[in-house]
């Protein structure tokens, strides 16, 4: 499978947020979208889930226009992430993951051994195996986020989307729990502001700034001191550590 945006732009209230847009996506990449808040990253990520439609242009998943697919086949392959999920009900770990289970039920069909597999399967991946019985309200920043993908990852997708899935957490957290997405053998689309964290995990960049994308390609290539000070307006001094960027920023 693969996602492709052809020349989207999309509107909202108004106001252009992405404007011609495209971007062909290789099955089984790590793609990491990068710029200013406001760049149109998050915007992209619902139009990649069918979640919004195009004012123009089209979404295709393995060249079929998303808007032509009903949304419980798209949501059978592609899943996400979004930056704030979560929930107030004291719910158990494996009643969230449930929910992932969806789109591969009719209303009344009885509940099959194989929606217990795909739970089960889904958090031994993101190391949450004996979590299933704990309560919502008892888990920390980072064990939340890992049962949000544990329950994308039960509707057994093969496109996976995060917008900003290392927000508010810790430096050991975020590269736990970055190490663990890049070892799924899955596509996946997140967003990122870690300039650094997304040139040691991703296998391509993408850079959106007002909407537009100015630049796509490996971290070591997009990641330059011009690129950075023309998208975000700062200084910075880019060093290679083997074929990955970093970032270090003048003050």
């Amino acid at each position: 499978m693969s996602l492709q945006l052809h020349r989207v732009s999309w509107k909202a209230g108004g106001l252009l947020i992405l404007d011609d847009v495209s971007l062909a996506i290789a099955p089984g990449s790590m793609v990491g979208l990068i710029g200013p808040n406001g760049s149109g990253k998050s915007s992209l990520l619902r139009l990649l889930a069918g979640l919004d439609r195009p004012s123009q242009g089209q979404v295709t998943l393995d060249e079929q226009p998303l808007a032509g697919l009903p949304r419980r086949a798209i949501a059978r392959q592609v899943a996400m992430v979004e930056q704030h999920a979560s929930t107030d009900v004291d719910i158990r770990v494996e009643e969230v993951v449930r929910l992932g289970r969806t789109p591969h039920r009719s209303p009344f069909a009885p509940w099959l051994r194989e929606d217990d597999l795909a739970i089960a399967q889904a958090l031994a991946q993101v190391n949450l195996g004996g979590h299933a019985q704990r309560r919502w309200h008892t888990l920390s920043g980072g064990e939340r986020q890992r049962v949000q993908i544990a329950r994308a990852l039960a509707q057994q997708p093969s496109e996976l989307l995060l917008d900003e899935p290392t927000n508010h957490l810790d430096i050991q957290h975020q590269l736990e729990l970055l190490q663990l997405i890049q070892d799924l053998p899955l596509t996946c689309v997140m967003a990122i502001h870690d300039l650094n964290l997304a040139a040691m995990f991703c296998d391509v960049l993408v850079v959106l700034k007002d909407g537009r994308l100015v630049a796509s390609g490996a971290p070591a290539q997009v990641l330059t001191e011009r690129l950075i000070a023309e998208v975000y307006g700062v200084q910075a001094e880019v060093s290679l550590a083997g074929d990955r960027p970093h970032v270090r920023y003048r003050a």
